[in-house]
């Protein structure tokens, strides 16, 4: 039915019918939806006070505010349900095992390592592996997820486990979040001398959130101080009841640094997984997994850590990760081995990519490279208006230059560059959760993985960003232009370097707050009449210093009569001297303020900025 709508403007309204429309989408995707005119929309974003153009993307309000003008109402997709509707255009099921149960094998358990900073994670599976990944970390704290495959031997059978090890920072939850999801057990490892901390309580959240059985590793029983019965009593309050008080998460005292009792906390977890958990996956179908690292590699271009998580990867295959696609050139196990395939619960290092994907991002084996790359661009150009209508902000362009001015609106905009997704993913996380009131934001403009490059210099000079490498460097001719441009490049290999900088570089954007300092007081002994200057106060200073130029205020009986009086005249005997101290006397000339009596008090002060929390 047609009738008019805003401004006179004839379009299709609707009964309340629900249209689903993806983020970032443009007035024509619902144009097209509700068989409309995009030039009709147009003219009601308009006179609804928003100028948006037919083919820009638009945040979710926007779109939720023209179907409310106009009678509809707008769902937005969610990424996820939007990946699989795209899949299923390719008649492709992820997330799926094809075939009955006689297709189903056992596989290992995928097992993330959790717990608070410095309670040894990293020992533990430095301990597991035999080899030091510590010593290479940079300020001690693991920077990158990475994935191990070990064997054990359970009731005289060998078992193989999966490690993802999760960065212990808490910077890193987003990326420990993802480590928790793509999992089948958490070992949650506490300190036996310090017990349970902040992030602990953060990681043992995570593992629950997911959904995954806990085992419990009680590390460091060897130091001095060790109680590992408290540690016991201290998880029982947050749902972690051990087995010998009745409970059903098995806890396993340790020292990684000793290497005592390893074997038992693998045993473990072998037998969590055989009492809580069916793990079973079809190995003969196409490979379907999760990439847990990416990084830009110099000599061997975008290089991918994923998690097979069902079928089996082969050399040869045609995958697609997230937004990048490739044909796998080679596979590397995490001892750096070449393999040719890679079966469910096996973590590999994949050559071949087009470009870095996210950490997270899942991946999937097609037939042909063509639909590789079809999946690849949708997924990229999805991503790309989305980020497009978060970047749309309510001002327009009559008033952004008065709103800047006016200072209603300071913004720190930054260029995120790292070695790795993941760590740049949790570095803007943890940057865009910094809170330093309401009167300064902070935008990425952009992120990615490599080097700092001449674009992002480009970037960086048209809109006064500060550029943020982490592990990486500017290239050649990007660092020469950065220099000769005079945009600030800050480099960084721990994060939380990097956070402490910008959150200072943010408090710096406030408006500077102000707190008065008394300078000195000065007691009026005697008054001198001058035709020229007015009446001059003969004073003696009780306390500190009295400067010329300051700032005062005259008190009577202790009463403030007068405020914001300026110390415009300061003399000892016949000489014009910039202060008098405490102790000597001297004349001071209030201006044209003349009211000064006997005995009144001049406090002088002065206005100094004060530093922020």
């Amino acid at each position: 039915m047609q009738a008019p709508s805003v401004g006179g403007v004839m379009l299709p309204r609707g009964n309340g019918e629900t249209v689903r429309l993806s983020r970032g989408a443009s007035l024509t995707d619902f144009a097209e939806k509700i068989n409309a005119n995009p030039a009709s929309l147009v003219a009601v974003m308009m006179n609804l006070g928003e100028m948006v153009t037919a083919t820009q993307s638009v945040s979710d309000e926007t779109l939720q505010l023209l179907a409310g003008e106009m009678n509809y109402q707008v769902q937005i997709v969610s990424p996820e349900e939007e990946d699989r509707e795209l899949l299923e255009t390719f008649d492709i099921e992820f997330g799926e095992d094809e075939g009955g149960e006689e297709y189903l094998l056992p596989r290992p358990p995928v097992v993330t390592v959790m717990g608070h900073v410095d309670h040894g994670k990293t020992r533990l599976l430095d301990a597991i592996r035999k080899t030091n990944v510590v010593a290479g970390e940079a300020g001690g704290i693991t920077q990158h997820i990475g994935a191990y495959q070990v064997s054990t031997e359970v009731n005289d059978e060998e078992r193989r486990i999966t490690f993802i090890d999760t960065p212990g920072h808490e910077a890193f939850t987003a990326m420990r979040a993802r480590g928790a999801k793509s999992t089948d057990i958490a070992i949650l490892v506490v300190a036996a001398n310090d017990g349970v901390m902040p992030q602990t309580i953060e990681a043992l959240n995570h593992a629950k959130a997911a959904g995954v059985p806990i085992v419990v590793a009680v590390n460091k029983i060897d130091v001095e101080g060790a109680d590992p019965t408290k540690v016991r009593g201290q998880l029982t309050e947050f749902g972690l009841v051990a087995e010998e008080y009745g409970g059903d998460t098995m806890f396993v005292d340790i020292s990684a640094k000793q290497g005592l009792h390893i074997d038992s906390l693998l045993e473990a977890v072998v037998l969590t997984a055989d009492a809580s958990l069916d793990l079973r996956a079809n190995p003969e179908q196409d490979a379907q997994g999760i990439a847990i690292e990416s990084h830009l590699d110099r000599g061997r271009g975008a290089v991918a850590t994923v998690l097979v998580q069902r079928g089996t990867l082969r050399v040869g295959d045609t995958m697609v990760v997230g937004d990048a696609y490739g044909r796998v050139r080679a596979m590397l196990d995490d001892k750096g081995n070449n393999v040719e395939e890679a079966g469910p619960s096996t973590p590999v290092l994949v050559l071949g990519l087009t470009n870095v994907p996210g950490a997270g991002d899942n991946f999937l084996v097609v037939d042909e490279d063509r639909t590789a790359r079809q999946i690849a661009e949708k997924r990229a150009a999805r991503e790309r208006n989305a980020n497009f209508a978060k970047r749309v902000r309510r001002v327009s362009l009559e008033d952004l230059d008065s709103v800047l001015k006016a200072g209603l609106v300071q913004e720190l905009n930054l260029i995120i560059k790292g070695d790795a997704s993941g760590a740049v993913e949790a570095l803007e996380s943890s940057l865009l959760q910094l809170d330093v009131g309401e009167e300064v934001d902070i935008r990425v403009l952009h992120r990615g993985v490599g080097a700092v490059t001449e674009s992002d210099i480009a970037l960086a000079m048209g809109s006064d960003a500060i550029v943020i490498g982490y592990n990486v460097r500017a290239a050649g001719r990007a660092a020469q232009m950065a220099d000769r441009e005079g945009v600030d490049v800050r480099y960084y290999s721990v994060i939380y370097q990097a956070i402490e900088e910008i959150e200072a570089a943010l408090k710096g954007l406030l408006k500077p707050e102000y707190e008065e300092v008394e300078l000195g007081t000065a007691e009026v002994r005697e008054i001198f009449r001058s035709s020229k200057l007015g009446n001059i106060a003969g004073v003696l200073i009780r306390s500190g210093e009295v400067k010329r130029n300051t700032k005062a205020r005259l008190l009577r009986d202790g009463k403030v009569i007068a405020e914001n009086l300026t110390i415009s005249g300061l003399r000892r005997f016949k000489d014009d001297v910039t202060e008098i101290r405490e102790g000597f006397e001297g004349g001071i000339n209030l201006g044209s303020f003349n009211d000064i009596k006997i005995d009144d008090v001049i406090a002088t002060y002065e206005m100094r900025e004060k530093p922020r929390a």
